[in-house]
């Protein structure tokens, strides 16, 4: 279903370059600018089995975007200045943000270096127990397991089921198929039981990927010392905030503001809600996160930024550069507005 997704969204994106369409929708569409999400940005893996791809792009493609914009005459800015431009309603030029959520490694090793070609400035939002080395990455964990293995069982709802993971397409199949129902479950209690059941099982350690992955404290420090650098939050355990009672997400936000101010001695005003899509973060997160004093906060809601955004400043929308679509040729797509007012159905805030 996943690979479905990803053929029909290509095609879209397809039809609105070789169309015209964005081009024709950019001046409606295209906003005062965006807020791009990355996650994990280093060369492209040589592996035949990559379900988290999307999650990753290249310098390269990182680079493309970048002169992409110069050409548009498009400032890069901070999260800092998109909030001053947003709340001064301040919208002479269009302007764009990077952004990168949870905190890996390879955002100081690959990111920064091309961020710095350009002067650009970028945000990372860090999750403080990945940085702390606890954290538990469930998505890395079952790529892991399923790579390794030739089938897995798992209790579905209560039936133990033997699921085929001997090809590399049936371990696509897996993964799709293990990933939602992970997500489905009803606590974070039960996903991470769950998922440490099957490290377990399968030999995988669990408890080393954010330590091989992401940046501890002390390379943080470094990290964020760089002047086009800005730390942001990301909760202590990446955890579906919705799914939470109204306590426990707090403490969430407000005490991973805290660990992170305290361990970097910087204030920390911006916040990536985990996951970010609306069954992660709605109404009662967007007013949470306003309530302890953040300036912003970003889902994974697609959409540009338009001057009503102003009004939802703790629902902002993000752009995703997608590990799935690096094609140079889709890049005044993305900017102009199209992919995502189409996706939308042609509204331009998404804060419900």
């Amino acid at each position: 279903m996943k690979q479905l997704r990803n053929t029909v969204i290509r095609a879209g994106m397809e039809a609105l370059y070789f169309s015209g369409a964005h081009i024709l929708l950019r001046p409606i569409f295209a906003g005062i600018g965006a807020i791009f999400m990355l996650h994990h940005v280093r060369p492209r893996r040589a592996d035949a089995f990559q379900p988290n791809h999307h999650l990753e792009v290249t310098p390269d493609f990182l680079r493309a975007m970048l002169t992409h914009l110069r050409a548009l005459d498009v400032d890069v800015i901070s999260m800092d200045e998109a909030h001053r431009r947003l709340t001064e309603r301040n919208f002479e030029q269009r302007f764009a943000c990077f952004t990168c959520d949870d905190g890996y490694r390879d955002n100081r090793d690959f990111a920064l270096p091309v961020m710095r070609e350009f002067g650009a400035p970028f945000t990372v939002f860090v999750a403080s127990d990945f940085a702390e080395g606890c954290g538990k990455l469930w998505w890395i964990a079952l790529e892991r397991i399923i790579a390794a293995a030739s089938a897995i069982e798992v209790p579905v709802a209560g039936v133990m089921t033997r699921i085929d993971t001997a090809t590399p397409q049936a371990k696509r199949t897996a993964f799709g198929r293990m990933h939602d129902w992970l997500r489905s479950l009803p606590g974070e209690t039960e996903m991470q039981d769950a998922i440490s059941a099957l490290c377990a099982r399968h030999g995988v350690d669990e408890a080393g990927i954010a330590r091989e992955l992401c940046m501890s404290w002390d390379e943080l420090r470094g990290f964020a010392a760089d002047p086009l650098v800005t730390i942001g939050a990301h909760t202590i355990s990446h955890c579906n905030l919705a799914k939470q009672s109204e306590t426990v997400a707090l403490f969430e936000l407000a005490t991973s503001r805290a660990r992170i101010e305290q361990a970097l001695q910087r204030q920390v005003a911006h916040l990536a809600y985990p996951y970010g899509d609306r069954i992660a973060a709605g109404q009662r997160e967007f007013a949470l996160a306003k309530s302890i004093g953040f300036r912003t906060a970003v889902t994974t809601r697609p959409g540009m930024l338009f001057p009503e955004s102003a009004d939802y400043l703790t629902a902002l929308q993000r752009v995703s550069l997608n590990g799935n679509y690096q094609d140079a040729r889709l890049l005044p797509v993305l900017t102009s507005g199209a992919a995502t007012a189409v996706w939308n159905g042609f509204r331009r805030i998404d804060a419900a």
